[in-house]
This record gives structure tokens, C-alpha cells and sequence, in this order.
């Protein structure tokens, strides 16, 4: 692959971000790109190229090799990282704990709500100024339409929980009372700081496990959804590059939050 640095940065129109297990997408023709930021070096170097005849940067949410947990991973410098390649959409492949019998493993879900039980996470870029973003629907209507693929299942909520550990079966058994359907742990802040940044966002999520509460026995353990993962990984592939064919061009409406707002900082 070519490597690159900024300032001379090649461009995007969309972007995957890759969840744990999906630490890569281009076979070949692929560019790597080192970019820096306000808010510290991305998660790992951006590799960019070719799909569906789009431009496309991929960038592993957890490093190249795993190297950051969900609380520790560099979420700002994730996002503005790939804004700076010109990047307006964004799919964001996750895998997540099923709350429901009827969501089993292998499932891929496109949900179209969030809820945040995460803790001590910086979840803005906006420290001052009253900038308050439009948030109701956390998800791009346009970009979920694109990623909702037959074999799909279309809706639901997606809880996020701080991580790293899994949750007790109290815990997994009060989210699925509230009739939220899916659980992980890297959902958010991603989504609100896309939001924030004028990028379309969307989750593809795909289910490894059902979560502590919901099924008897010993509860999740890592081996066993990272060994899901790979079961699953070249269909979920396949569907992410289905998503990007379907992808309208450019940012939609609902996605443009800060017309007419002064910004306490200057967007790239």
C-alpha cells in the first residue's frame, strides 16, 4: 500500500469504521494515510480506496490490532480524523449483545434508536458556546435505508454500556424490560460526534451473543464472540459494501445541524 501524511490528503466521500474483528476491508489499491488532529492520533492509520466506484476510507475503531478498549478508544480523534478526508457518511459496523431471543447470533440489525449508559466518556466537541445538536433520531434515515439489505432486520434500540466488562444478568434483564433490544459498548459517543461534525452516521450491528440475563449459562465471554465474528465476517462485508452501492451522494438535510450557528470551533 502507498502511505501518505497529512497535509496531503487524499478524500472520501464515505467511511467504515470497524468494530472488533473487522479490523480490515481493501484487498489491494489501497492508500494508507496518517492523520493528525486536535484531539490526538486516530484509533490507526486510514486506509483508503475504490468500492462500488466510491472512495472509501476504512479505520478500525479499535486499533489494527485490538489495542483500545471501548472506554479508552480515541473517539474525537476517530471522527475529525476522517472529516478531514472530506468524509460525510459513515457506516459503522458493531458487534453487539442480543437482548431478545428473537434477535439470535448472526443476526444484522440496522437500529434506529440509542440509549447512553456510558460514563465518563468526553461525548462533544463543543466545551462552551451553547451549541446543542439535534439528537432525537441518532441515526441517518438516509444511510439506514441504504444499509437495510435483504436479510436485514430493520429497527431497534441499541443500549451502550461503559465497558469493558459485560453485564450482570440484573443489568441485561432491566434492558430488555425497557424493550430496548440490542447491547455493546462503542455506540456512543460515536454517534453524537458524527452528528456534531455534519456526518451522516449509521450502525450496522451485528449479533453475537445473547446477553447475560436472557440466556442460562455462564454469561458472554470474549472468546466466543470474537469466534462469532469470524463466522460471520465476510457476510457482513458483503452487506457493508452492498450499504456504500445504495449510499446517496453527499450529507442529507437531516444530517446539516449548524446552519446559521457560530461555532466556538472551526469544523474541518
Amino acid at each position: 500500500m502507498v502511505e501518505q501524511s497529512s497535509p496531503e490528503l487524499p478524500s472520501a466521500d464515505i467511511a467504515i469504521i470497524g468494530g472488533s474483528g473487522f479490523y480490515s476491508f481493501f484487498e489491494e489499491g489501497a492508500a494508507t494515510v496518517t492523520v493528525d488532529t486536535p484531539y490526538g492520533s486516530p484509533a490507526a492509520p486510514i486506509t483508503v480506496g475504490d468500492v462500488e466506484g466510491k472512495r472509501v476510507a476504512f479505520l478500525p475503531r479499535h486499533g489494527a490490532r485490538h489495542e483500545f478498549a471501548p472506554h479508552t478508544i480515541p473517539y474525537r480523534a476517530n471522527l475529525w480524523a476522517l472529516r478531514m478526508l472530506g468524509v460525510r457518511q459513515v457506516f459503522a459496523p458493531t458487534t453487539t449483545g442480543s437482548l431478545t431471543p428473537e434477535l439470535a447470533h448472526g443476526a444484522m440489525v440496522v437500529p434506529d434508536q440509542l440509549v447512553d449508559r456510558t460514563s465518563g466518556r468526553t461525548q462533544t466537541y463543543f466545551d462552551g458556546g451553547g451549541v446543542h445538536v439535534q439528537f432525537a433520531d441518532p441515526y441517518c434515515p438516509v444511510l439506514r435505508k441504504a444499509a437495510s439489505q435483504p436479510g436485514t432486520i430493520e429497527g431497534g434500540v441499541l443500549v451502550v454500556i461503559e465497558g469493558p466488562r459485560f453485564s450482570t444478568r440484573a443489568e441485561s434483564l432491566w434492558f430488555a424490560r425497557q424493550d430496548w433490544s440490542l447491547v455493546n459498548m462503542t455506540g456512543h459517543p460515536e454517534a453524537v460526534l458524527a452528528r456534531e461534525l455534519e456526518m451522516c452516521y449509521a450502525t450496522i450491528a451485528l449479533v453475537t451473543d445473547l446477553d447475560a440475563g436472557i440466556e442460562v449459562g455462564a454469561g458472554v465471554r470474549a472468546v466466543d464472540v470474537f469466534a462469532e465474528v469470524q463466522r460471520n465476517i465476510g457476510s457482513l462485508k458483503t452487506l457493508v459494501r452492498s450499504a456504500i452501492a445504495a449510499a446517496p451522494e453527499g450529507a442529507c438535510d437531516t444530517c446539516r445541524v449548524h446552519e446559521g450557528e457560530t461555532l466556538p470551533i472551526e469544523l474541518p
